[in-house]
């Protein structure tokens, strides 16, 4: 998952992961450049998912 595929889609992966995971909010899933692992770090403590995990769920979408 690189930023461009991240950016580029980012709406709509952001939809289904909230449907996925009912407890993300709009501020959990904010993307920002250059702050992607940031997202992820939120992303990481509020589903307890690895970083890896993370990455996957969101290329799997």
């Amino acid at each position: 998952m690189n930023t461009t595929e991240l950016k580029g889609n980012w709406n709509e992966q952001k939809g289904k992961l909230k449907q996925k995971f009912a407890a993300l909010t709009d501020n959990d899933l904010l993307f920002e450049q250059g702050r992607k692992e940031e997202m992820l770090g939120r992303l990481q403590i509020k589903l307890g998912k690895t970083k890896d995990e993370l990455r996957t769920i969101i290329a799997a979408l």
